[in-house]
């Protein structure tokens, strides 16, 4: 590009080349706009990828807590399940636990 006032920048927008002539003194701009875009698209994929595995997670303890209760009343004479302070207090307690 020796000689050349401006470069010439390529990009694909709305199905279409799209071309722009950048001057010689505005290409670092360019370059750094590009590399933040980069970076950006890189720190979104890793932030798209961290929510849906925090929801899977979530998901998971909640079909496994619903199936633990399931279980629960099927097990208990009364239908139901003891609370978790009802199981505490059974462990604490000395003749009991």
């Amino acid at each position: 590009m020796k000689g050349r006032d401006h470069f010439k920048h390529q990009t694909w927008r709305n199905g279409r080349n799209a071309v722009r002539y950048v001057p010689r003194n505005r290409v670092e701009d360019l370059r750094a706009a590009i590399d933040g875009y980069a970076r950006f698209m890189i720190l979104a994929e890793q932030y798209a990828d961290e929510i849906i595995r925090l929801t899977r997670l979530q998901q998971n303890s909640q079909t496994q807590k619903t199936s633990s209760e399931k279980s629960c009343r099927a097990s208990s004479p009364q239908g139901k399940c003891p609370k978790q302070a009802d199981l505490d207090a059974f462990a604490l307690h000395p003749k009991l636990g």
